[in-house]
């Protein structure tokens, strides 16, 4: 029996939080399933997704929604669409072509790289096929913004983007076209941008519940989208294209790209803080020995005695490095790795690289695997945090088969910068509670930054303040990729004969499946489908002229959260089965409608709780 407030339309009301309303018979449809994935399909999402025929491919990176998946994307859609709302952010809609002019004022044009689609009309006016929104919003909000009694607000776009993506993989999960909420807000002060950094978190918490999500909030690079505070929303995945790293003893949780640990003292080999030495430079011949591993066998010693040294090449840097802008010599503990992304936001650039055997060998003068920070002249020397406890140092003797020995830092050499650029592991230490990180593989749903004046500033964006002052305002940026999102939802969500939907985001919530379509068995099914759409519920009637257990696959495998079957046998019960349980439960068919619309409405409010 229905509680009270669930009368015949209640669960309609309950269902229209969620999405506009789904009913279909099957005949009318297409479902166009495969009994094996496509052989580039490897991770369970993208095999499970063609399988099921909610996606077809058109193309390398390039996918469509069939009408199954469609209405799964648009319930995807719909629950971004309605939180934020709810959190008063103002949707929009802007063009996904847009003109060079305003990359160009960004600075971006040139910085975004190979990934932005770089079109011409036809009158040779450059033009850009949106990788991302910050310029347009900004350049939109820019012809509007007098007062600032027009501020704080927050608008927010579910649009088409494109990326040219070097190695598009695991279906929609990173295709080259896809589809993103944008959300930005444009604030007076930081009290504000807080504000609505935070507004915009509490909207994500709600969002990725509703839909059956368990993420994990974790601090995050900012890349080329500059910026200060940057918090992505992860979910954690076997086949992330994310390492995070975690602290058990507290809610530290950072992308390795971001990642930051306690800084430790360099050890000597008998595990003692390494001291200081008065004794010069002292170049020794090291015939073929190259790697670290090499020299701490040959010189009988550790790899936290090296400073390892690495050219990098530079695109774009936004920090003064001097006539050779192009090159920077990186130094760091011969026992870490060089955090290119932190590297990277370091100089504020677009992108780093290893320089090649050639630029290596131009700049050091000697071949790859002799650089050394000692009487470097042709490149500035940047150091790790690491470098800088160190005493009594090997390092590269800039000539081939040599090192040098006894380098001191700052008495040797002197970096131009300092600054953390080291990979954190698992085992390093937390820098807030003192614990040891262990990591896992996450996949990145949402990701929010607070940008600062970064776009509005080089766009000349202003307003007049209470006393008449010409103020440029500031920026946060929020996005959600929804693609992305109901990929994930289905690696969450799925056993080895299919997908299992929430109850949130199925194409149809119930699945009719009558074993043959006619007589007793179509009067009952038919009856049920109308009663269940009278109550509100999204269902399918599986009307098709195909064998039983074709349907039942097709059903586990698509994965209807209830199933329905209809059958002779059973008459006048009918089968009531959940996806996710192992049996089924016989119910009388003159009450099956209410008891699965019950089942329905008690999900939808559990996963909206």
């Amino acid at each position: 029996m229905l509680p009270k407030n669930l009368e015949k339309s209640g669960l309609l009301l309950i269902n229209e939080i969620y999405c506009i309303m789904n009913f279909m018979k099957a005949s009318k449809t297409i479902i166009s399933t495969l009994r094996e994935a496509p052989n580039d399909a490897v991770i369970a999402s993208h095999q499970l997704m063609m399988r099921a025929g909610l996606i077809r491919k058109l193309g390398n990176g390039l996918y469509s929604y069939m009408p199954l998946g469609l209405k799964a994307f648009r319930k995807v859609e719909n629950i971004i669409r309605q939180e934020l709302d709810n959190a008063g952010m103002n949707e929009m809609k802007p063009t996904v072509i847009q003109p060079a002019e305003i990359w160009k004022e960004s600075g971006r044009w040139e910085k975004m790289g190979a990934e932005m689609l770089k079109p011409q009309n036809r009158g040779g006016q450059d033009m850009v096929v949106s990788p991302t929104a910050e310029e347009a919003f900004t350049a939109l909000v820019r012809d509007g913004l007098s007062s600032y009694k027009q501020l704080p607000f927050t608008l927010y776009q579910i649009n088409t983007k494109y990326r040219d993506e070097i190695r598009p993989r695991y279906g929609v999960m990173r295709g080259r076209e896809f589809t993103m909420m944008d959300a930005y807000s444009f604030d007076k002060d930081q009290a504000d941008l807080d504000a609505s950094y935070e507004n915009a978190a509490n909207a994500y918490r709600r969002i990725f519940k509703r839909m059956g999500l368990t993420t994990i909030s974790v601090k995050a690079d900012t890349g080329a989208m500059g910026g200060s505070g940057s918090e992505e929303f992860m979910v954690e995945s076997e086949v992330g294209d994310d390492t995070l790293i975690l602290c058990p003893n507290c809610k530290y949780a950072a992308n390795v790209e971001k990642a930051a640990c306690k800084d430790d003292v360099a050890v000597d080999s008998n595990g003692k803080p390494q001291v200081a030495t008065d004794k010069a430079v002292e170049e020794i011949p090291t015939p073929d020995v190259k790697t670290i591993e090499e020299l701490s066998e040959f010189l009988k010693t550790t790899a936290q005695s090296f400073i390892k040294t690495l050219i990098y090449k530079v695109e774009n840097a936004g920090v003064d490095l001097g006539k050779n802008n192009d090159f920077v010599a990186v130094c760091i503990r011969g026992d870490l790795d060089v955090n290119e992304a932190k590297l990277c936001a370091l100089l504020k650039a677009s992108d780093v690289e290893l320089a090649s055997e050639a630029d290596v060998v131009r700049i050091t003068d000697a071949p790859v695997g002799f650089a050394g920070p000692v009487k470097l002249t042709k490149a500035p020397v940047i150091a790790d945090n690491s470098v800088m406890t160190m005493h009594d140092c090997v390092t590269g003797g800039l000539k081939k088969d040599v090192h040098f020995i006894h380098v001191e830092p700052n008495r040797d050499f002197t970096p131009m910068m300092t600054a953390d650029v080291r990979v954190v592991k698992p085992g390093d230490i937390c820098p807030e509670c003192g614990g040891t990180f262990y990591s896992k593989k996450g996949n990145e749903l949402g990701h929010i930054f607070k940008l600062g004046d970064k776009y509005t500033k080089s766009m000349n964006v202003t307003y007049l303040d209470e006393n008449g002052k010409s103020v440029t305002p500031i920026m946060g940026c929020y996005g959600i990729g929804v693609d992305r999102t109901l990929a994930s939802i289905i690696e969450a969500h799925h056993d080895e004969n299919g997908i299992i939907w929430t109850m949130s985001t199925a194409p149809y919530q119930v699945a009719i499946v009558p074993v043959m379509y006619k007589e007793k068995m179509k009067e009952v099914a038919d009856s049920l489908y109308e009663e269940l759409k009278a109550l509100g519920v999204d269902v399918l009637l599986d009307d098709r002229d195909e064998r039983p257990g074709v349907k039942f696959k097709d059903a586990d495998l698509i994965g209807y959260p209830i199933r329905i079957v209809v059958g002779d046998k059973n008459l006048p019960n009918v089968e009531v089965k959940l996806r996710s349980a192992d049996k089924a439960d016989l119910i009388p068919a003159t009450d099956a409608a209410k008891a699965v619309a019950k089942i329905v409405a008690d999900e939808l409010a559990k996963l909206n709780s």
